[in-house]
């Protein structure tokens, strides 16, 4: 009996078709006997049954959409034709405009192509046959791609990419992403060494205003000093708690040693029922704490600094004497509400600006400090 016959004839139960499409690689033929069956009139199991099948008709299409894009933009990257134009520039622009996005995404998709095409082909062949979704492949594709990129010799990828494929039967494309990164490390050592020792130089703490008076604090850290910090943070919770309950830590409790360890141990920190804050909010008080712990322990070092460590706010008199509620100014964040700026200002030295109630301008600053009593 012929493919068509099977799913097509009256005596088979349209469950059954369901079931032996989902067994079937990609192709117009099977798509099209999916289409013909209305979902709703499936059982629960044989509704899974269908969404995976057309899962694995998709993943076939997306392998087309693979060659489409290798047609229009080429398997190599296309030099500028002026010192006006960037590298893949035309090429794009047209996948850009033709599927509406934006141009960093239409790069991403012509680098996913090419990397499937010229690197992967085992992984081109498993998504023609819906063996791997289409996540799967993209992320075997950049993975793949970003190795080449740090120095990665071409001549493993064949044995990493069929690990690689072998992993992907029973996990999901995060999972094999991960896998990809350890494969890589394993076999090629000496590169993650390499950009090791690089990205190491590019460890830097940020800041970056929010609305409602909040701020972001990033800090991109090497994984050892990462963690340094993160056990500060939760020995600082545990001190604290310790110091506020009545029992310490229990015996034999383990110290928090990864981020692993510090979710399980979430509960232990969180032993205070008159506390109200919950995890994430003692973590980010205790990393104030501790900066501001390390402030007031040498303010007399800092003070002889030659540049002085200091948080500027500009509040109006009313307000900072609690007659009015008119928003503060705080240098590098903008707008703060003014409870916030009185409480900066309650701790801080204060200073005199007179301003035109008009346009703003200054018309005298003072020279003195003074220290609100």
């Amino acid at each position: 009996m012929s493919l068509t016959e099977i799913v097509s004839t009256a005596s088979t139960p349209v469950e059954a078709r369901v079931a032996y499409l989902q067994t079937r690689p990609g192709s117009y033929e099977n798509l099209g006997h999916l289409l013909e069956i209305e979902p709703r009139t499936l059982s629960s199991s044989g509704r899974i049954d269908y969404l995976a099948a057309l899962e694995k008709q998709y993943s076939w299409l997306y392998s087309l959409i693979q060659e489409a894009t290798l047609a229009i933009a080429g398997s190599e990257p296309n030099e500028a034709s002026n010192m006006w134009e960037g590298v893949d520039e035309a090429e794009r622009e047209d996948v850009a405009t033709a599927l509406k996005l934006s141009p960093n995404t239409a790069q991403m998709r012509i680098d996913v192509a090419r990397t499937l095409t010229n690197h992967l082909p085992a992984t081109c062949e498993a998504l023609s046959n819906g063996d791997i979704s289409s996540s799967h492949a993209t992320l075997i594709a950049r993975e793949t791609a970003d190795a080449l990129e740090r120095g990665v010799s071409p001549d493993i990828l064949p044995l990493i990419e069929s690990k690689a494929l072998a992993h992907s039967e029973f996990h999901t494309a995060a999972q094999v992403s991960k896998k990809l990164k350890t494969l890589f490390a394993q076999y090629a050592p000496e590169v993650l060494e390499e950009r090791h020792e690089i990205a190491r130089d590019s460890r830097t703490v940020s800041i970056y205003p929010e609305s409602d008076g909040m701020s972001t604090l990033i800090a991109l850290l090497p994984s050892e000093d990462a963690q340094t910090v993160y056990l500060a943070i939760n020995a600082r919770i545990e001190l604290e708690r310790a110091l506020c309950s009545s029992f310490g830590p229990a015996d034999g409790e383990k110290e928090f040693s990864d981020a692993e360890t510090d979710k399980s141990n979430d509960k232990n920190l969180d032993k205070n029922a008159m506390d109200p804050r919950n995890i994430d909010m003692k973590r980010a008080d205790a990393l104030t704490a501790i900066a501001s712990e390390f402030l007031s322990s040498n303010s007399k070092k800092i003070e002889n600094a030659k540049r002085p460590i200091s948080i500027n706010v500009t509040v109006d008199l009313p307000t900072l004497l609690g007659l009015a509620e008119n928003p503060a100014e705080l240098e590098g964040h903008g707008p703060i509400p003014a409870s916030l700026a009185r409480k900066l200002a309650a701790d801080g030295k204060w200073r005199k600006f007179v301003t035109d109630p008009l346009t703003g301008n200054l018309l005298d600053m003072g020279r003195s400090h003074y220290l609100p009593s």
